[in-house]
């Protein structure tokens, strides 16, 4: 059955019980997803040391590593989440993040950039992270732009439709500075999700579906998949990374 956004139930959305089943432990996949974004992000900015940048994470939700990966480079970071439930969580994980998180950001220090951090991970992620609850959609109407992004299992996890799919990756690709870097992530062929025991949607998308979306707005693509089918939860085929680049063209 087809379900739009709007019609999702964002506002049942448990995170507590999101997080007791993904991010519990961390996961070969989590491994391979950091290793991945923190290299492009390390790259990006040890050869061109245009800090501080403003980030964002578009669809925060109870998933915390994605801001991780940018907390060296930012003195800024927009946590946007349309669920209320997601935005408590993240406002109280703000004050000090629960323990639980302190294994993802180890996998981070394999980079200096991140073993160095001043002051640490906690202070840092309390001290430049804001929440805003707010619909990705929304970003198309706003003048606001950021120089670098994440975007985590969220374009193709908000509703069944293809042309919503392609929107949310244009609305956050379009929110970015020409130029700024960019880590998304998405289930593949993913066909919804449950939390706690309330369903979710999620569009069908593959691996050309996702790279043809983003290449609209982004240049110096790549492309990984990452773990076996129904590794995580039942419905998929695989997580596929991609980074990049916010194009110049629009």
């Amino acid at each position: 059955m087809s379900q739009l956004n709007r019609e999702a139930p964002w506002d049942a959305f448990d995170p507590q019980a999101y997080v007791e089943h993904n991010y519990k432990t961390v996961i070969q996949e989590d491994r391979e997803i950091v290793s991945i974004v923190r290299a492009h992000f390390a790259d990006h900015f040890r050869t061109r040391p245009d800090r501080p940048a403003r980030g964002i994470d578009v669809g925060a939700g109870a998933n915390l590593y994605p801001a991780f990966t940018m907390l060296p480079w930012c003195d800024e970071i927009t946590l946007l989440d349309r669920s209320p439930r997601n935005a408590l969580y993240l406002r109280a994980q703000q004050q000090s993040y629960d323990p639980g998180w302190d294994a993802f950001w180890e996998l981070l220090c394999a980079d200096e950039a991140y073993a160095s951090l001043p002051g640490g991970p906690r202070k840092r992620f309390s001290e430049v992270t804001r929440v805003r609850r707010g619909d990705l959609f929304a970003l198309r109407d706003r003048r606001e732009h950021w120089s670098i992004g994440t975007m985590f299992f969220v374009a193709e996890s908000l509703s069944t439709s293809r042309d919503e799919f392609e929107e949310a990756v244009e609305c956050f690709l379009l929110a970015l500075t020409p130029g700024a870097p960019f880590a998304a992530a998405f289930m593949e062929h993913s066909s919804g999700y449950d939390v706690g025991a309330t369903h979710f949607p999620a569009c069908n998308v593959g691996e050309a579906e996702i790279e043809a979306a983003i290449a609209v707005d982004a240049v110096g693509i790549s492309v990984f998949r990452v773990g076996q089918p129904d590794a995580v939860r039942p419905g998929y085929t695989s997580m596929i990374v991609a980074c990049g680049f916010r194009g110049t063209g629009r």
